[in-house]
């Protein structure tokens, strides 16, 4: 893991490392690059991180990472809180970046490869919580993304928590879930360490 301390940031207690870094560009060479927009880090995450520190999971909490991407969200989990994660993405070239992430942060992360409208209620009831961020950026993820929701927490799902810089898309699914599931829907804003605001929209447990 080769590199300088410019090729990296320094997250809410996670290394993670920019596309510049020689890691990355082996990772691009080998894997090919993510198809499904899961090709860098995120800013959005940050709003996850953020929120959860605020609102702990459980330690050991079973956590499911939607659109996981490079898995920071569920990392920082399984970091954290000890949680047992598990990172879903439909694209599997992202898996090699949530390996390297993981084992660079001396962490474990299972990888799924699902679609969200596959992934069933019986799924489902094996977490505690779902997560997920930047994942609802095209008008055809709104549905599949409330009915998994609503799927979720039919199974007994303790907690969803999504996170969006604030995409037409993301607030029309948070208003449905305000509207239909007793979701909560927050402008959310972070400065430190890094600047990032958007949309959270947590449904189960809200916390306060």
């Amino acid at each position: 893991m080769n590199g300088t301390q410019n090729d990296s940031r320094r997250l809410f207690g996670l290394t993670v490392r920019k596309n510049a870094h020689p890691d990355m560009r082996r990772l691009r060479r080998e894997a090919g690059d993510p198809t499904l927009h899961g090709n860098k880090f995120w800013k959005s995450s940050c709003l996850t991180m953020d929120y959860l520190k605020r609102h702990p999971l459980r330690k050991g909490a079973r956590v499911l990472d939607l659109g996981c991407g490079w898995g920071l969200g569920g990392i920082f989990c399984a970091k954290e809180f000890s949680a047992d994660v598990t990172g879903l993405d439909a694209d599997p070239s992202v898996f090699p970046f949530v390996d390297y992430h993981a084992e660079l942060n001396g962490v474990t992360v299972k990888t799924w490869r699902c679609r969200y409208e596959r992934v069933t209620e019986r799924d489902l009831s094996r977490f505690d919580a779902v997560i997920g961020t930047d994942i609802c950026f095209w008008d055809k993820l709104e549905a599949p993304l409330f009915n998994l929701t609503r799927r979720a927490l039919r199974a007994g799902v303790e907690q969803v928590v999504l996170a969006d810089p604030g995409r037409s898309p993301f607030r029309r699914l948070a208003e449905r879930a305000e509207q239909k599931l007793g979701a909560e829907y927050r402008e959310w804003e972070v400065r430190r360490p890094m600047k990032a605001s958007g949309c959270i929209l947590v449904a189960g447990a809200t916390g306060s």
